[in-house]
């Protein structure tokens, strides 16, 4: 079956072409499958004929509300989502004055092992399809009735590991037949998979890149990230400052508190000293308790930030969102996985 919500608008245009179909068809159900259809029988300005055929030779991905959960606290809303396949991803709908920003995921589980996150226990499952990423986008907006303005990939998964399905994702949420999202309004995280930082640095692509650091030494990057074992944290730097002279874009770095192993004053100077001398914003994140890792939340939070703008490092401390509806990346999926497995 040919994953049709996958395809770019060039493969569109082509597979058309194959059926028979003059060209503009591609751009019709290109925009049907961008408002959210869940069948081919919707796409009322096609023909019967060609619905029909589109039943018989296309997939088409329509993710189901597993658990849907919705803060008293601030309107956040987190998804589980179940796929076609059976298996579960969370998104994460996030409420600001600026606009609604969605926090998708780019993989079933993930293979980093970070020692701090809900998404790596149990591994890597698989990766996910542009479509399955899309999805995320175009029905969290649907079941919410909130337009989303902004993306965040910071959910379950690696998004550099699953490179080239995410760049097609990013081509598809771009595109202004589709939901149109500017890449300036679209943030990519990652851990620092330095090869991979250094590709999306040549496709000049104009998003925030946010690099999970979360230590400014080896021996506590490794304790923390196993990833930080391979190259070590200059070398992610190297790529860190090649990214900003390629595009231009600042970079944000991601510093989880966690209490009594990277939240002393002397890391918070080698922080600064390591980024001295390119534009860099420093995101502190106070750590959200997971049941199964030893790890706590920093009680020098402050203190941290306080050396920090004494070093002339523009930071701040993350605002948290959801706290009531288990809204740390991985928590809900793992209750899921838990639940299912008795």
């Amino acid at each position: 079956m040919t994953d049709i919500k996958s395809m770019s608008r060039e493969e569109l245009a082509a597979f058309f072409r194959q059926l028979g179909e003059p060209a503009f068809r591609s751009k019709q159900v290109f925009q049907w499958l961008h408002r959210g259809v869940e069948s081919f029988d919707e796409m009322t300005n096609l023909s019967k004929a060609l619905r029909e055929k589109l039943k018989a030779e296309c997939l088409l991905t329509v993710p189901k509300v597993a658990r849907k959960q919705v803060s008293r606290l601030d309107g956040t809303i987190k998804y589980l989502w179940q796929l076609g396949d059976g298996n579960c991803i969370e998104s994460v709908l996030m409420r600001y004055k600026h606009g609604n920003t969605i926090c998708v995921s780019s993989e079933v589980g993930c293979l980093m092992g970070c020692a701090f996150c809900a998404s790596t226990l149990g591994g890597l499952v698989r990766r996910l399809t542009p479509a399955e990423i899309l999805d995320q986008v175009i029905f969290v907006q649907k079941d919410s009735g909130l337009p989303i303005s902004n993306i965040v990939m910071m959910g379950i998964g690696e998004p550099l590991d699953n490179f080239d399905n995410v760049l097609r994702f990013l081509q598809l949420v771009n595109d202004p037949d589709g939901l149109n999202i500017g890449m300036r309004h679209i943030s990519l995280s990652t851990c620092g998979l330095v090869d991979k930082i250094d590709r999306l640095a040549e496709l000049d692509l104009q998003l925030t890149l946010s690099v999970s650091l979360h230590a400014p030494d080896d021996a506590t990057r490794s304790r923390l990230m196993p990833v930080n074992r391979a190259v070590g944290v200059e070398r992610l730097m190297q790529s860190c400052r090649g990214y900003f002279e390629k595009t231009g874009r600042r970079i944000s770095y991601e510093y989880a508190m966690v209490d009594g192993m990277n939240d002393s004053d002397e890391q918070a100077d080698l922080l600064a000293s390591l980024l001295k001398g390119q534009p860099a914003h420093v995101n502190l994140i106070p750590l959200n308790n997971v049941e199964e890792s030893p790890l706590k939340p920093s009680r020098r939070v402050k203190q941290f930030q306080k050396r920090l703008e004494q070093h002339g490092v523009t930071c701040t401390v993350r605002r948290k969102l959801g706290s009531d509806i288990d809204a740390s990346c991985g928590q809900l999926r793992r209750k899921a996985m838990n639940h299912s497995a008795r």
